[in-house]
C-alpha cells in the first residue's frame, strides 16, 4: 500500500515533496508569527502548500470524506462519517431546487454524498488546484455533474453575487481560516435573507487550560500537522456568528454523547481488524511511515514523503490526546441563520 502512496505522490508533486514540505514549515512558521493584518495573503500560500502535500496521505488514510465523525457501536468508519454528513445536510433542511455553497470541499466526497441524501444542488469553493481536479473525477464517476459544481477560488472572497444560495455549510474546513468573523461574514453575504449557515468547527473546549505546557504543545502539534493558524475556543466562535450578523440557533459540542458511544479519535488510536481500519490508527500509520523511509532510500518514494508523514502522525497523536483529555473537539456543531 505504500508502495501505491509513493507512487502517486510522485505523479503529483512536481516540484518534488522534499522542498514542498520544508516551504510549507517555513511558511507556516512566518504566518504564525504575522500580525492579523498579513495573515490572509499567508494562509492562502501555506494552505495550498498544505493540501497539495497531504491530499493523498489524507484519502489513502482516511477515504475520501476528511473529517472525524460521532460514532456507535455497530456501524462501520464509513456508515458514521454518512451519518455525520446527513445529520448536517438534515439541520440545514437542504432539498431538491435549492442551490447551496460547500466552503472547503475538500475532494468531495461529503458534498457527493449530501447531494444523494437531499437532492440539493451543491457548489464547491475549493482554492486548491489539485483537489478540485480530483473532486471533479469522483462527481463524473458518481454521475452527479448535473448537481456538483465547483469553483476554484479562496472560501474568505467566493465569486458569487450576494445572496446568491439558499444555504451555506463547511465540515472541518473553517478552521482552516485565519480568523473566524471573515470566513463568517462571507458566509453571511452569499446567504439569501433567511438562509442557514451550518458547520463541524475545530475548537478548544473549557477544559483547555492556556498555562498548561502540554496543553499547548498538543494545540501546536495540531495546528502545524493540520495547516492551521489558531484553533479557538467555542465562545470564539459563537461570538464570530454573532458579530457579524448571524443569528445564532443552535452550538454544541457533538463529541458529547449521552448514550452508547464510541470516542470520535478512537480510529486514530486503533480499532478492527480491516486494511482500512489498521491505516488509520497509530500502528497503521508507523507502518506508513517506515515504509515510505525504505521506499525512499530506494528511490521509489520521493524524498520528504516520510516527513509529510511525520507531520502527518504528530498531528494524529496529538488529536488522539487531546480528544482524550477532553481540551478539543472537530465536531463543534453551529447553526446559524441570516435574518430576513
Amino acid at each position: 500500500m505504500p508502495v501505491r502512496l509513493s507512487n502517486t505522490l510522485k505523479d503529483n508533486s512536481p516540484a518534488g515533496v522534499d522542498p514542498a514540505i520544508r516551504d510549507y514549515e517555513h511558511r507556516y512558521r512566518t504566518a504564525k508569527r504575522s500580525g492579523l493584518e498579513d495573515r490572509d495573503n499567508d494562509h492562502r500560500e501555506f494552505t495550498n502548500l498544505y493540501y497539495d502535500l497531504v491530499t493523498d496521505f489524507y484519502e489513502y488514510g482516511w477515504g475520501r470524506s476528511f473529517h472525524f465523525a460521532q460514532l456507535v457501536p455497530g456501524e462501520s468508519f464509513e456508515t458514521s462519517q454518512k451519518r455525520h454528513e446527513h445529520f448536517l445536510a438534515h439541520r440545514l433542511g437542504l432539498g431538491p431546487g435549492m442551490i447551496v455553497a460547500d466552503l472547503g470541499c475538500g475532494i468531495g466526497g461529503p458534498m457527493l454524498e449530501i447531494i444523494r441524501f437531499s437532492g440539493a444542488r451543491v457548489v464547491g469553493v475549493n482554492s486548491n488546484a489539485y483537489q478540485l481536479e480530483r473532486a471533479r473525477k469522483l462527481a463524473e464517476a458518481a454521475e452527479l455533474t448535473h448537481s456538483a459544481q465547483f469553483m476554484h477560488c479562496d472560501f474568505l472572497n467566493v465569486d458569487s453575487p450576494d445572496e446568491s444560495f439558499d444555504a451555506v455549510y463547511a465540515i472541518e474546513a473553517t478552521c482552516c481560516a485565519p480568523d473566524k468573523p471573515s470566513v463568517y461574514g462571507e458566509a453571511f453575504r452569499l446567504l439569501k435573507p433567511g438562509g442557514c449557515f451550518a458547520a463541524y468547527e475545530f475548537c478548544l473546549t473549557d477544559r483547555f487550560d492556556i498555562e498548561d505546557p502540554q496543553h499547548l504543545r498538543l494545540k501546536a502539534d495540531i495546528e502545524l500537522g493540520g495547516g492551521l493558524l489558531d484553533i479557538d475556543f467555542e465562545p470564539t466562535v459563537d461570538e464570530a456568528l454573532r458579530s457579524v450578523g448571524f443569528e445564532v440557533l443552535e452550538t454544541r459540542d457533538l463529541a458529547i454523547q449521552t448514550g452508547p458511544s464510541i470516542p470520535w479519535y478512537q480510529p486514530l488510536v486503533g480499532s478492527g481488524l480491516s486494511m482500512a481500519s489498521l491505516r488509520k490508527s497509530r500502528i497503521g500509520r508507523s507502518i506508513t511511515r517506515n515504509s515510505l523511509r525504505v521506499l525512499e532510500a530506494v528511490r521509489v518514494a520521493p524524498a520528504g514523503s516520510a516527513r509529510v508523514a511525520e507531520t502527518l502522525n504528530l498531528c494524529a497523536a496529538a488529536m488522539a490526546e487531546a480528544g482524550r483529555l477532553g481540551i478539543f473537539t472537530p465536531m463543534y456543531f453551529i447553526h446559524a441563520r441570516k435574518p430576513e
